[in-house]
């Protein structure tokens, strides 16, 4: 029952953003994290048709979703974590309490047909609270790197503990928490996302 809405091909601002999404009634919205950061910094008055807002793509500021919740307290808003090489979404987090947003956004569970460890350097896994490398896998992971073998066997490795299945090595640092949720503790290297 649901009606898709495609934003027109030229670049918008956030104000013909803003009047689409009042147009139509947009109840679900799914925006990079620098953009739904620019949305709250210049408000998110007469967006009340909005239900649900999915972001991701990058750190979520905590400042950011705090001011989201206040100024739409009816809206789910979703911390949506994970590389492209694991179908976009490896995690999500719903934000919809203050009381739970610390200093840093959770990038909360795996979603239905993926599994995430957090792994030291020697693959091993780590226990609550201590930081390793997050590896994905599942249903939704690649196999490889077009027409690139080298960086194919870096990033795509083995999997640990399933014979035959592979994961993927992020280069995301994080922690698991003792609900069950994951920190993100930011990356090994130097990659921009």
């Amino acid at each position: 029952g649901g009606q898709l809405v495609v934003m027109p091909h030229e670049q918008a601002s956030l104000e013909q953003i803003k009047t689409v999404i009042q147009q139509y009634r947009v109840s679900t919205l799914w925006l990079t994290a620098g953009l739904f950061h620019l949305m709250v910094e210049h408000g998110l008055g007469g967006l009340d048709s909005l239900q649900q807002v999915l972001a991701g793509g990058d750190v979520l500021s905590a400042t950011h979703i705090k001011k989201a919740i206040a100024a739409l307290p009816e809206c789910d808003f979703i911390n949506g974590y994970g590389p492209t090489e694991n179908t976009t979404f490896t995690t999500t987090y719903r934000l919809n309490d203050l009381v739970e947003i610390g200093a840093s956004v959770s990038i909360g569970k795996p979603i239905s047909n993926t599994e995430v460890y957090i792994l030291d350097e020697a693959q091993k896994l780590c226990p609550i609270g201590v930081k390793g490398e997050l590896y994905a896998g599942g249903a939704g992971l690649a196999s490889a790197y077009l027409n690139n073998t080298e960086l194919t066997a870096e990033k795509f490795i083995a999997h640990p503990f399933k014979a035959g299945e592979k994961l993927y090595r992020t280069g995301d640092l994080a922690a698991w928490q003792a609900n069950g949720n994951i920190e993100f503790l930011g990356r090994k290297d130097f990659q921009l996302k």
